[in-house]
């Protein structure tokens, strides 16, 4: 079976859009594009190298596919050689309703995310690893198809924008695999899924407290 791997560059806020460039999506008017770049250094480089280091491919919604599909297939005599090669080489499957110009070669469309994906993961082959997609990333999560998710958190608030996990994901569980601090205070982390959110109750009273039942009560009638 194939894995899912989502991996995200994100603000403290939780905003993932255009960490690469002000052009990249200005969707929204987001102005602020680029916000990675100041933070970029050897523990970054080697995260993104370990992340692409083992064979993979990718799974991006059309607008981050159309991005990549204007800059990778000219970037390989670029100081992004490496990357560039990977992504070449790499089988792209791009989740779009709309239809897209499959211009990268090595594209694959896919009309239903949800049934494809799934699909995908029965198949051998390498890890699906998604880049940027707010859209597709929601999808996946309502149908929990992602196996493992890869941030690297930037010490910095955007304050708008679209965001890794929207409003409405379902409630999922997962465990910590890695985690590492680089020196300009990115928070680098690796969660792998692991079953149902299980609830507790730290309350030390019990039964509780009169005043306590009424808070209860009120907090019912408030809705």
């Amino acid at each position: 079976m194939r894995k899912v791997v989502t991996a995200a560059f994100v603000s403290m806020d939780g905003v993932m859009q255009a960490p690469g460039g002000p052009e990249e999506d200005p969707t929204g008017g987001f102005d602020k594009g680029g916000w990675i770049v100041p933070y970029i250094n050897e523990v970054f480089g080697a995260e993104i190298d370990d992340l692409f280091g083992q064979p993979f491919d990718l799974l991006l919604g059309r607008k981050t596919y159309e991005i990549f599909a204007a800059h990778w297939p000219f970037a390989e005599n670029s100081q992004d050689d490496g990357i560039a090669k990977s992504f070449n080489a790499a089988t792209k499957y791009v989740a779009s309703r709309k239809g897209v110009d499959l211009t990268w070669e090595g594209s694959v469309r896919l009309e239903d995310a949800a049934t494809d994906v799934a699909r995908l993961k029965q198949e051998n082959g390498p890890a699906l690893i998604t880049q940027g997609g707010s859209d597709l990333i929601r999808t996946l999560l309502a149908n929990d198809l992602i196996d493992e998710v890869r941030t690297l958190t930037f010490p910095i608030l955007l304050g708008k924008g679209k965001k890794l996990f929207e409003a409405g994901a379902p409630p999922l569980a997962f465990k910590l695999t890695h985690s590492k601090v680089s020196p300009n205070g990115v928070v680098i982390a690796r969660y792998a899924r692991a079953g149902t959110v299980t609830p507790g109750d730290i309350a030390l009273i019990d039964p509780p407290s009169e005043l306590e039942l009424k808070r209860r009560e009120r907090m019912k009638r408030e809705g």
